[in-house]
């Protein structure tokens, strides 16, 4: 086994990448169509060589075909023999596929409870307002014991508190007008098909970190060309999944290597319009789950896309081609170029804008974790394919993965949803009865002061009497009814 992850060569021999350092994170930038979902497929055989699981989303729809030999091909065997590689084969890794909407993959899912309220508030796109209405959703939930599990729970739980605020006390005093704008969310949220995230059984991260029979990592692959159209859902997603790695795995210090390494691919969409509270506590995850033994390497065109305070935390860095026509785009390509430890013999500034295909500027950790000098490096051939799956071969992949029949089919066990909804049906049953008992009374009184016909009768026509003209006819119509009623 190699000392490193070898990534590339360059005039003065070979790149690695040290797995020591591995977990220190790193980020792969480049515009598009210059070669990051080729250095990205390479890293991730480098690290299942040597044991580590990886996971990563699929937003093109072609990291499936690691599963699959890389072809014999001219170009492959010239850059080959330009970087020296040694035992150089084409062949297949260990390949999980997974699938938010269970179609390309095992499906993933989570609860809601899981999620919690301000990646839920992040997710439908809530103000501060909204936010702590979701606060008090899950607050409800805790205080009465209630599961939830799926979108069904969390709208009957915020429905109820909505419908009922006035009878739970003052700290569930809720707008009716928010919790409308909430539920006008979720149908949105559902029209994406977020919907399918929701629900039993929920994915246990145990199975993201498998290896193969050989010992190699598992290479799990999220489809994302569906849900990448869902920009909040993907980023809420993923930001998830870091969430729970760093809130479950044990601290381990500096482990000698990762116990997984986590590939962010369009890094831009976690950042787009988060509130400074959740920039915060992304901030908080990348710094510290290092200590855990996960690297993150954040994908997207510039550096400029991510925050200082998470840039500044990726210490292995892999730049292609930049484009540089507009002040913003010149602006990115220097932030790019200072981001990189100087070497002498590369003009960092200019090599970013004139790099090849396959060709990038790289800089890793070294002894000690201090980076090493930029060198422009051509990156190695993958051994897997460069290219997406058949029908035929992911369904054989398929019939063979043990999670899918794990998480294949839903469960809807008994939550907060059914609950309410009996609560619901008992309130109303019970405000039958009480307005029942309460008009009974009323109904009998009217009854026993209700006046016959006749008796009204009688009675208007005697107030008529009163009148000159009312008297002769009072005694007329008095006559004539008493007479029909006497004879």
């Amino acid at each position: 086994m190699t000392t490193g992850i070898l990534i590339g060569g360059c005039d003065t021999g070979q790149i690695h990448l040290d797995p020591r350092y591995a977990n220190r994170h790193g980020l792969i930038a480049g515009a598009t169509g210059t070669g990051k979902t080729v250095t990205l497929q390479c890293l991730a055989e480098g690290f299942s060589e040597r044991g580590i699981p990886v996971f990563m989303a699929d937003v093109k729809g072609d990291l499936a075909g690691l599963s699959q030999a890389g072809s014999p091909h001219p170009k492959v065997d010239e850059r080959v023999q330009k970087i020296a590689i040694e035992g150089f084969e084409q062949k297949g890794y260990p390949v999980a596929l997974w699938d938010v909407f269970g179609l390309q993959g095992a499906p993933v899912r989570t609860t809601i409870s899981e999620l919690g309220p301000q990646l839920i508030s992040r997710l439908l796109d809530l103000n501060e307002t909204q936010e702590s209405i979701v606060t008090l959703v899950f607050e409800y939930a805790d205080d009465e014991g209630l599961l939830l599990l799926d979108l069904a729970d969390f709208r009957s739980t915020l429905e109820f508190l909505g419908n009922n605020a006035k009878d739970l006390g003052v700290g569930y005093n809720v707008s009716k007008a928010s919790v409308n704008a909430i539920l006008r969310r979720l149908l949105m949220l559902e029209r994406e098909g977020g919907d399918k995230f929701f629900g039993e059984p929920a994915l246990q991260l145990g199975d993201f970190m498998q290896r193969s029979a050989d010992g190699r990592g598992t290479i799990n692959i999220l489809a994302a060309d569906t849900l990448i159209r869902s920009p909040r859902v993907y980023s809420t997603l993923l930001l998830w999944l870091l969430s729970e790695l760093f809130e479950n795995l044990p601290e381990l210090g500096d482990p000698e290597q990762p116990v997984l390494v986590f590939f962010f691919d369009e890094a831009h969409l976690l950042f787009r319009n988060a509130p400074r509270a959740l920039l915060e506590k992304i901030e908080q995850v990348v710094r510290l789950i290092r200590s855990k033994g996960v690297g993150v390497y954040f994908i997207s065109q510039s550096p400029a896309d991510l925050p200082d305070a998470v840039l500044g935390q990726l210490g292995n860095r892999v730049q292609h081609a930049l484009r540089a026509y507009t002040p913003k785009e010149q602006k990115a390509v220097k932030v790019a170029a200072q981001s990189f430890r100087p070497n002498p013999a590369v003009d960092t500034v200019s090599a970013i804008t004139t790099l090849g295909v396959g060709e990038a500027l790289i800089s890793t950790l070294g002894e000690g974790g201090i980076p090493a000098p930029v060198e422009r490096v051509l990156i190695r051939p993958p051994s897997s394919r460069m290219g997406a799956l058949t029908d035929e071969e992911r369904k054989a992949l398929l019939a063979r993965d043990p999670n899918v029949k794990r998480y294949g089919e839903p469960v809807d066990p008994r939550s907060a949803h059914e609950i309410l909804l009996e609560r619901t049906r008992q309130r109303e049953s019970q405000q039958t009865q009480q307005q029942a008992e309460k008009s009974a009374p009323a109904a009998r009184k009217r009854s026993s002061n209700r006046q016959s016909t006749t008796e009204a009768f009688l009675k208007s026509v005697a107030r008529s009497v009163g009148s000159s003209v009312g008297r002769g006819l009072g005694q007329k119509l008095l006559r004539g009814v008493l007479g029909s009623l006497l004879r």
